[in-house]
């Protein structure tokens, strides 16, 4: 059924965005701005921080500092570093597919780079990356999955896309993709988002143990694959 599944990365291969969401939240406080979780992951979820950036100061009135992205960035790996965890069972899945694989994150290139390396991630995504550093415009415009569809020479229809954010589904659809959103992470626990923005995505799924339990096609055939 599909030649190509891509992967986001927040939220999807790392347990991460449940971090960012408390780390901006406590952030935006010193500057009178209060959010909480839901509105992080219903408005920020998927998108670039600069663009999330943009939108506090508009939506909130105020003007962040300069030097605030830098510091923010900078306390946040801190976090990372201590708290990141990878989700359970995604490396198991990720080996045990039997067509190609790819990565498509509104993450800047140094943090995906350290993120993946903090969670033992990197062989795996070794060239297998793209950023929203190489498209004009972010989720949920369909830019990133294109790009990434054609750099692993696949259609977008037979591309399935893994997504937990909004934003992230509407645009793997835009694409023209199948899309299944994982709603296993930590930032998502407890939040029902669907009632007031629905995905529309193809399956909704919260473990890695049930990926291929409709999709016995993408595993490989592990008694061939140990009797070569």
């Amino acid at each position: 059924m599909f030649d190509l599944v891509i992967f986001d990365c927040d939220g999807v291969l790392i347990d991460s965005e449940v971090i960012s969401a408390r780390m901006l939240i406590s952030e935006l406080e010193g500057y009178g701005v209060s959010i909480d979780t839901a509105y992080v992951a219903r408005h920020f979820l998927g998108r670039s921080y600069p663009v999330v950036l943009d939108q506090i100061q508009k939506e909130f009135g105020i003007a962040l500092p300069y030097g605030f992205e830098a510091e923010y960035r900078a306390r946040l790996m801190a976090a990372f570093e201590a708290d990141l965890k990878i989700m359970p069972g995604v490396r198991e899945v990720i080996e045990r597919l039997r067509v190609p694989y790819a990565l498509a994150t509104s993450s800047s290139p140094p943090r995906l780079a350290q993120s993946l390396s903090m969670v033992g991630l990197t062989d795996l995504f070794e060239g297998r990356t793209t950023t929203s550093k190489e498209v004009s415009r972010g989720k949920p415009a369909p830019d990133m999955f294109l790009l990434t569809a054609q750099k692993n020479g696949a259609a977008p229809e037979r591309c399935l896309v893994i997504e937990d954010s909004l934003a992230g589904v509407q645009a793997g659809l835009a694409a023209g993709m199948t899309v299944w959103r994982f709603v296993g992470g930590s930032h998502l626990m407890g939040l029902d988002l669907e009632a007031s923005a629905p995905s529309q995505a193809h399956r909704i799924f919260a473990s890695y143990g049930d990926f291929f339990h409709s999709a016995e096609n993408l595993m490989k055939d592990m008694s061939d694959h140990d009797a070569g």
